[in-house]
């Protein structure tokens, strides 16, 4: 079977999907605190039709995401039915979760059992009372750490921690956050803050950028670059001693659209080509209407020729997504 490919030759190789559009976090930059989940929830079955279908056209690699994926019933029953699956190629889908952590430690080693390869976790500070004030719920710092440690233990390695960076908010998490790397054992990973937030704040001035961070940290320790392929969205860098490494996605100061390699399926089944797409594919729609597999791979094909080319953050023509993140599962 050919390639998916899009319009501008680029193989789409990873899906992530959106199991749950709710969340036990309120986070400030994510949520407004006035606005739950919005979007409808499928049967686990049916997320994993549409994983089975995309996995015939060659996808590799499956990221489970929400809201807050932990939070769905049947997550590890699905995530076993996932590790059955097999790519156009014939080899296993490589499995991964990102979660906000709360609830990865009493599942952390039942999801590996199932046949889970790697998680992350989403954490924008490594100090109690910020952590408490970001997610607006108390003790649960202790949690995500707890949740980390057990992910550690079962094999889920290597345990990536994600940061979202807001100017005048969290950028001094920056150093603390490498000693956090280094004293935890995971990876870390700085998000530039992309404009998807629910009350459509964003401005360039809130971006702290690649190149501010690598400064920042390098008043704590050197950093040194690591090879990476052209399809990650992530920069790599480690520290000049060799313990410990850390990311950095910027798709604001440093876009990588020209690689990319990743399509979307939100919680109500809808295909999304972009996170800053401003229309949604309706698959779940052609399920309802009895769609055979093959008709279900043509309308794939079909919609991943509509892939955008790139974003247009910060320019004068730049139309907001028509989700926002958090109703997406990025």
């Amino acid at each position: 079977m050919a390639a998916l490919l899009d319009k501008f030759g680029r193989p789409i190789t990873d899906l992530r999907i959106a199991i749950t559009d709710h969340c036990n976090y309120k986070c400030v930059y994510c949520r407004t605190g006035n606005e739950g989940a919005l979007y409808r929830d499928l049967p686990i079955a049916d997320y994993l039709r549409m994983a089975g279908v995309f996995a015939a056209l060659g996808i590799k690699k499956v990221r489970l995401t929400g809201g807050e994926p932990l939070l769905r019933k049947g997550i590890v029953e699905l995530v076993r039915d996932l590790a059955k699956l097999r790519s156009a190629d014939g080899e296993p889908l490589e499995l991964a979760i990102t979660t906000n952590g709360h609830l990865l430690a009493e599942m952390a080693q039942p999801l590996k059992d199932a046949g889970l390869d790697r998680v992350t976790v989403s954490m924008d500070a490594v100090d109690r009372a910020r952590f408490a004030r970001i997610t607006r719920v108390p003790n649960g710092y202790d949690n995500v750490l707890a949740g980390i440690r057990a992910a550690q233990r079962a094999g889920l390695e290597p345990v990536k921690v994600n940061c979202v960076l807001l100017r005048g908010f969290n950028e001094d998490q920056i150093i603390p956050f490498g000693k956090f790397a280094r004293e935890q054992g995971v990876v870390l990973r700085f998000i530039e803050f992309m404009p998807l937030e629910e009350d459509r704040v964003w401005s360039p001035d809130v971006v702290v950028t690649l190149d501010e961070i690598l400064n920042r940290m390098s008043e704590y320790l050197p950093l040194v670059e690591i090879p990476h392929a052209r399809s990650e969205t992530s920069r790599r860098y480690r520290f000049e001693d060799g313990l410990g490494e850390i990311g950095i996605i910027a798709p604001v100061s440093h876009p990588f659209c020209g690689h990319c390699s990743r399509i979307r399926v939100t919680s109500d089944g809808k295909i999304r080509t972009c996170l800053f797409s401003v229309w949604d594919h309706d698959l779940h729609a052609q399920m309802r209407r009895g769609a055979t597999d093959a008709e279900l791979e043509a309308f794939i094909r079909e919609v991943v020729l509509h892939k955008e080319e790139r974003h247009h953050i910060g320019e004068p023509d730049f139309v907001p997504a028509s989700r926002t993140m958090v109703h997406i599962g990025g």
